[in-house]
């Protein structure tokens, strides 16, 4: 019942993040020629769309200074990191982070603008929808403002410079140049490559949603960096100045403009309800993805309790830019197991590129190439079976319930480590999923008596493993499903109702 056909406006879609700059170095050396947008393989995007992508974000496809890179270039901390990566690292490798924005332009190094809308109209043939950065909280070091527009700026005194260096610089080389913060968040030092925005002063905000609607003309969604620092009560507890409310205006002038515009903010500090209703179509997940890393069921079974409406709009990933790899972070077996959980829950899913071949380094978004990694067959195998799941209509567009489980016989503990869902689409499909999470074997009752399951012989074929059992419907509603899982075992059964017997 496979359907590769994907329609581009799934319930939960599927999202690819690319690093733009390191994809078209590797072009690039294949080609024997500097690469640009233009260059992007057409099979490559057929790929993405035949795996069931619906959208793809390009990190890091704006303009950058020549200040920035000297900051990335000159941070021995940053550098230790890079090292790690590459090991023969050249100074060429160092691109400055695609953060430290001077504008709102594409990159002449990847084509331009041109290059971009060539690229965004071949995604389109495809049924693939292009979603780009926005940078709310702070601008390069060298961006026109910083000289043209001080005041968009927080400043600082000699009084911030020595007693918190490490998040006040200078605005230029010249003496009595202006202090301006560095941008950050209250809780670590400022990103010595940024200044920080002023939303106290209104026409800054008047000006950034100018720079919003210049993205929007180019893109069909943007993925919006630390949105949560510019919210008022953060702004003032971080900078001591009161601003107004800044996401919900900003996001209505460009849905005027394009209605079917998306959002999706990068958020923290439990403000993911917050910033959905201030209008984000999308807010990371962040907690299911520290809770999977504790490695316990019930603290991950009770995120999930969450109603749909919050849900709904939840970005599900395991690994991004600024995580650590998933083959890294999590063994073989928890990462399997975090990733039936995570990806077949509902909302957006969010997959990092390189993720699906099991790379293990992290590539900064300060650089501009990547190592050369194996990968991991095995954990290919198992994505290109989870995929085909994801593709599947009911869990693209149907039901999702969270199922209960309950213990197979008095004083079994081990059905505490079971999570289990249930999707529901027409006409009849019915997949049910369940993840014993726990370093142990273990056992369970699975309560399906809100499925409607016929009273019928039905099988159960496992979409990730080869396994299939035949149960009778009645039993399963009365009794529920007998679950008996190894350490980490994971398990998606497609219901199937038997043809009766002649």
């Amino acid at each position: 019942m496979e359907n590769s056909a994907v329609s581009a406006s799934s319930r939960y879609p599927l999202l690819y993040q690319i690093n733009t700059r390191v994809w078209l170095t590797a072009l690039s050396r294949a080609l024997g020629r500097p690469a640009t947008l233009d260059d992007i393989p057409e099979e490559a995007l057929a790929d993405l769309a035949a795996l069931g992508f619906e959208w793809v974000w390009l990190l890091s496809v704006w303009q950058t200074g020549a200040a920035g890179r000297r900051v990335s270039r000159r941070n021995p901390e940053w550098r230790r990191e890079f090292l790690q990566t590459l090991p023969d690292l050249g100074e060429e490798d160092i691109a400055g982070s695609g953060f430290a924005v001077t504008g709102y332009t594409v990159s002449a190094a990847l084509g331009g603008e041109a290059a971009l809308a060539r690229l965004r109209r071949r995604l389109r043939q495809h049924g693939l929808r292009l979603m780009l950065d926005f940078v709310p909280n702070h601008t390069a070091l060298d961006h026109p403002w910083v000289q043209d527009h001080p005041d968009y700026y927080i400043t600082g005194s000699e009084h911030n410079l020595f007693r918190e260096p490490q998040n006040y610089g200078r605005s230029g080389p010249e003496a009595g140049s202006r202090l301006l913060a560095h941008g950050r968040d209250p809780y670590f030092p400022g990103w010595p490559d940024t200044f920080q925005l002023n939303y106290a002063n209104p026409a800054l905000q008047v000006a950034m949603e100018e720079e919003l609607l210049r993205i929007a003309d180019q893109c069909d969604g943007v993925r919006c960096d630390m949105a949560m620092l510019i919210l008022p009560d953060v702004f003032e507890r971080t900078w001591g100045a009161q601003a107004a409310d800044f996401w919900p205006g900003a996001i209505r002038r460009v849905r005027e403009k394009q209605a079917d515009f998306r959002f999706m903010a990068e958020v923290y500090w439990d403000l993911e309800w917050r910033l959905q209703q201030q209008g984000f179509d999308y807010t990371y997940d962040k907690r299911l993805y520290d809770r999977l890393g504790q490695g316990r069921a019930r603290p991950v079974r009770e995120h999930l309790c969450a109603g749909l409406d919050f849900q709904d709009k939840l970005a599900r990933f395991l690994e991004n830019h600024d995580e650590p790899r998933a083959a890294a972070h999590f063994s073989p077996e928890i990462h399997r197991a975090a990733a039936v959980v995570t990806y077949l829950a509902p909302g957006l899913r969010f997959f990092h590129q390189g993720q699906l071949e099991g790379y293990r380094k992290r590539i900064s978004p300060h650089l501009a190439r990547g190592p050369l990694e194996a990968g991991d067959a095995t954990i290919r195998h198992f994505y290109d079976r989870l995929l085909a799941v994801l593709r599947r209509p009911a869990v693209r567009h149907g039901q999702w319930r969270l199922l209960e489980c309950t213990p197979a016989w008095e004083g079994n503990w081990t059905w505490d480590n079971f999570i289990a869902y249930a999707w529901l689409g027409a006409p009849e499909e019915r997949l049910i999923v369940t993840v014993n999470y726990a370093a142990h074997q273990g056992q369970c009752y699975l309560r399906l008596a809100e499925i409607d399951l016929p009273g019928t012989p039905l099988l159960l074929r496992d979409l990730l493993g080869d396994a299939h059992y035949e149960r009778r419907g009645r039993a399963l509603r009365d009794e529920g499903l007998f679950l008996d899982m190894p350490a980490w075992g994971c398990v998606a059964f497609d219901i199937i109702e038997m043809p009766k017997q002649t």
